[in-house]
């Protein structure tokens, strides 16, 4: 924060209150007076807070912009006046503090090394993202065969499970557990992939084998990590009944799967646009996290101050992305008013800090290798806005010009643009 100080003299007070007093006197309507013919003692008695208040109107605004401009200081949040003292005939006095940005050197920037990552994509890559999609394609038929369930098919079973008490006391009725039961789990028509890789060993053991109608009866013990809250590390006893066996059925890799999925004529067509479209996924997903790296690398080498009015910034920009997402998770207003904001403040300070810190040093970067943005980028990302949310292309760029908004867009994008050139210039 740096705080200076103000003194405007007495005469130019006096000046600026003899100006404002000669406007009332010309615009007052007071009863028994005619229009500019109010007198002056009149006017200051009757005034008084609105002229003082047009003096500092006139005086503070524009004296504080000529002292930081004498200074070279560029504010980044708004002055806070303090101990200001105006009487007329006397010197105007305030002073003003504010943040300013950091003065910091990012000498030795290209000296960080970071490792380009390999980013071609492997065939079993490939094969695995083709799979899964084949996987989104297939539809699941029963079996009309009267036979055992075997590697592969999936089991449509109705199934009730019951949460073992983890701890029991004895008495003289025998073991009782000292918990109260859990709720029981219940499925019906759940399809369960024997010998698939998300399926627990204990449902293949189980299931392997069996027939349409009958019913089992067996135990799990769920490992502590299973994804399941309620169920890691609990054992489960399960009474199972198969209802049905049904198989998965693929469509064919042909030209009009082709043409369905990606708009081509043959089947190797789609292969190689699908290999393209992984390929820039992986690039871009692992460029990404090298870019974070020697972002967190070139941040961590130089200290200094962040204004907190940027820290602000950012946590309300980050908590707005988060409330818009769980608008349209579904959550209704008036359970968003229910929400702890404080603590929701407090646990985005962090990374919000890390995020202004890490601008400013690419802003300087940015300075020190005269990158800059051109017109054309700008509007050809304004149009890309204008796709995505469907807004008319003029409609956007007036509205983005009337709030900031292209300014902070230029401002993301040559930071974006930063740090391409410093990637490509110090990965190895």
């Amino acid at each position: 924060m740096r705080e200076i100080e103000v003194e405007v003299p007495a005469d130019e007070v006096s000046k600026t209150y003899r100006t404002v007093i000669k406007r009332y006197q010309k615009l007052a309507r007071i009863p028994g007076f005619r229009a500019g013919k109010v007198p002056e003692s009149l006017v200051r008695s009757k005034f008084a807070k609105e002229l003082r208040q047009e003096v500092l109107e006139a005086l503070v605004s524009e004296r504080f912009r000529s002292a930081i401009t004498e200074r070279k200081l560029q504010p980044v949040s708004e002055p806070q006046l303090l101990d200001l003292q105006l009487n007329e005939g006397q010197p105007l006095r305030f002073k003003a503090a504010f943040e300013v940005l950091p003065e910091f050197d990012v000498a030795g920037y290209d000296t960080v090394r970071v490792e380009k990552p390999k980013i071609e994509l492997t065939d079993e890559e490939f094969e695995s993202e083709l799979s899964r999609l084949m996987d989104s394609q297939a539809t699941v038929e029963p079996v009309e065969e009267d036979r055992a369930l075997a590697e592969g098919d999936w089991a449509e079973i109705q199934f009730r499970g019951e949460i073992k008490p983890l701890a029991q006391t004895v008495t003289e009725e025998g073991a009782t557990a000292s918990e109260p039961p859990a709720e029981p789990i219940t499925g019906e028509d759940v399809l369960i992939e024997i010998g698939g890789k998300n399926t627990l060993p204990a449902f293949n053991d189980a299931l392997r084998g069996t027939k349409v109608g009958q019913e089992l009866t067996f135990e799990v013990d769920y490992p502590a990590d299973f994804g399941e809250r309620r169920l890691a590390g609990q054992t489960v006893g399960y009474d199972v009944t198969v209802k049905a066996i049904k198989h998965k059925s693929y469509p064919e890799r042909d030209a009009e799967l082709a043409k369905q999925l990606g708009g081509v004529e043959t089947w190797e067509e789609f292969e190689t646009q699908l290999r393209e479209r992984i390929g820039r996924r992986k690039k871009d997903a692992l460029e990404s996290g090298a870019k974070n790296k020697m972002l967190d690398e070139l941040v961590s080498r130089y200290q200094f101050p962040v204004p907190e009015s940027f820290v602000q910034q950012r946590v309300d920009a980050r908590l707005e992305r988060g409330l818009r997402a769980l608008a349209q998770q579904g959550m209704k207003p008036e359970d968003m008013r229910k929400l702890d904001f404080g603590r929701l403040r407090a646990a985005q300070r962090d990374e919000a800090e890390r995020e202004v810190r890490a601008s400013l040093v690419v802003d300087r970067i940015a300075d020190a290798e005269n990158v800059a943005i051109g017109d054309a980028e700008l509007d050809n990302e304004v149009l890309m806005l204008s796709i995505q949310t469907r807004e008319p292309y003029e409609a956007l760029r007036d509205r983005l010009s009337k709030d900031g908004g292209l300014a902070r867009l230029r401002e993301e994008l040559r930071r974006e643009k930063t740090s391409s050139v410093l990637y490509e210039k110090l990965a190895s």
